[in-house]
Protein backbone atom coordinates (compact mmCIF):
# COMPACT_ATOMS: atom_id res chain seq x y z
CA UNK A 1 0.00 0.00 0.00
CA UNK A 2 1.57 3.53 -0.73
CA UNK A 3 2.70 5.95 1.35
CA UNK A 4 0.23 8.96 1.48
CA UNK A 5 1.23 12.60 2.53
CA UNK A 6 -1.08 12.21 5.60
CA UNK A 7 0.18 8.97 6.66
CA UNK A 8 4.00 10.41 6.79
CA UNK A 9 2.78 13.87 8.34
CA UNK A 10 1.47 11.90 11.35
CA UNK A 11 5.04 10.96 13.28
CA UNK A 12 5.60 15.07 12.93
CA UNK A 13 2.49 15.76 14.13
CA UNK A 14 3.90 13.70 17.28
CA UNK A 15 6.92 14.56 17.36
CA UNK A 16 5.65 18.50 17.15
CA UNK A 17 3.64 17.56 19.98
CA UNK A 18 6.69 16.08 21.82
CA UNK A 19 8.61 18.98 21.41
CA UNK A 20 5.99 21.76 22.30
CA UNK A 21 5.19 19.86 25.23
CA UNK A 22 8.76 20.37 25.91
CA UNK A 23 8.79 24.49 25.64
CA UNK A 24 7.40 27.16 27.09
CA UNK A 25 6.28 28.72 23.57
CA UNK A 26 3.04 26.24 23.04
CA UNK A 27 1.31 27.85 26.26
CA UNK A 28 0.86 25.53 28.73
CA UNK A 29 -2.72 26.20 30.58
CA UNK A 30 -4.09 22.94 31.44
CA UNK A 31 -7.69 23.86 30.89
CA UNK A 32 -7.03 25.65 27.39
CA UNK A 33 -9.47 24.70 24.60
CA UNK A 34 -9.95 25.48 21.21
CA UNK A 35 -13.42 26.71 20.14
CA UNK A 36 -14.07 24.54 17.11
CA UNK A 37 -17.51 26.33 16.80
CA UNK A 38 -19.20 22.84 16.71
CA UNK A 39 -22.91 24.67 15.66
CA UNK A 40 -21.54 26.13 12.74
CA UNK A 41 -19.19 23.61 10.85
CA UNK A 42 -18.59 25.66 8.19
CA UNK A 43 -18.77 30.09 9.69
CA UNK A 44 -19.05 32.21 7.41
CA UNK A 45 -16.71 33.92 10.08
CA UNK A 46 -14.19 33.64 13.14
CA UNK A 47 -15.33 33.92 16.56
CA UNK A 48 -11.49 34.89 18.66
CA UNK A 49 -10.52 32.42 20.85
CA UNK A 50 -11.10 32.40 24.47
CA UNK A 51 -8.11 30.64 25.93
CA UNK A 52 -4.43 29.78 25.17
CA UNK A 53 -3.52 26.69 24.05
CA UNK A 54 -3.45 24.00 26.62
CA UNK A 55 -1.96 20.61 27.34
CA UNK A 56 -4.71 18.76 25.33
CA UNK A 57 -3.14 20.10 22.41
CA UNK A 58 0.62 20.67 24.07
CA UNK A 59 1.24 17.86 26.09
CA UNK A 60 3.12 16.06 24.04
CA UNK A 61 1.81 12.65 24.96
CA UNK A 62 -1.03 13.38 27.26
CA UNK A 63 -2.26 15.49 24.70
CA UNK A 64 -5.47 14.53 23.02
CA UNK A 65 -5.36 13.61 19.64
CA UNK A 66 -8.90 13.69 18.62
CA UNK A 67 -8.31 17.38 19.93
CA UNK A 68 -5.69 18.18 17.84
CA UNK A 69 -6.79 17.43 14.81
CA UNK A 70 -10.50 19.05 15.18
CA UNK A 71 -8.01 22.31 15.83
CA UNK A 72 -6.15 21.47 12.43
CA UNK A 73 -9.19 20.91 10.88
CA UNK A 74 -10.79 23.22 11.68
CA UNK A 75 -7.85 26.10 10.54
CA UNK A 76 -7.12 23.94 7.52
CA UNK A 77 -10.89 24.47 6.62
CA UNK A 78 -11.62 27.80 8.09
CA UNK A 79 -8.58 29.73 9.34
CA UNK A 80 -8.05 32.50 6.57
CA UNK A 81 -11.58 33.91 7.08
CA UNK A 82 -11.96 36.94 8.34
CA UNK A 83 -13.04 37.72 12.24
CA UNK A 84 -16.64 38.27 13.05
CA UNK A 85 -15.96 41.43 14.56
CA UNK A 86 -13.99 42.98 11.73
CA UNK A 87 -10.82 43.24 14.02
CA UNK A 88 -7.54 41.74 13.43
CA UNK A 89 -6.16 38.35 15.71
CA UNK A 90 -5.95 38.47 19.60
CA UNK A 91 -2.68 37.60 21.03
CA UNK A 92 -4.28 34.26 22.23
CA UNK A 93 -5.44 33.53 18.38
CA UNK A 94 -2.15 33.95 16.97
CA UNK A 95 -0.64 31.47 19.75
CA UNK A 96 -3.45 29.32 17.85
CA UNK A 97 -2.27 29.73 14.34
CA UNK A 98 1.38 29.65 15.53
CA UNK A 99 0.53 26.03 16.87
CA UNK A 100 -1.10 25.48 14.07
CA UNK A 101 1.85 25.97 12.05
CA UNK A 102 3.94 23.97 14.37
CA UNK A 103 2.25 21.02 14.22
CA UNK A 104 2.52 20.71 10.17
CA UNK A 105 -0.44 22.85 9.16
CA UNK A 106 -0.07 25.00 5.87
CA UNK A 107 1.27 28.62 6.83
CA UNK A 108 -1.47 29.89 3.79
CA UNK A 109 -4.61 28.41 5.41
CA UNK A 110 -4.48 30.80 8.26
CA UNK A 111 -4.09 34.48 8.11
CA UNK A 112 -2.58 36.92 10.99
CA UNK A 113 1.05 34.65 11.31
CA UNK A 114 4.42 36.11 11.55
Amino acid sequence: MPTTGRCRALPALVVALTLCSLTTGCGGNENGSFDAHPATPSPSCLQHQQQEPGTRYTGGEKSDPTSVLTMMRFYTANGTKAYCDGKPATTTDLRWTQLYRALGGDPSHVTGTP
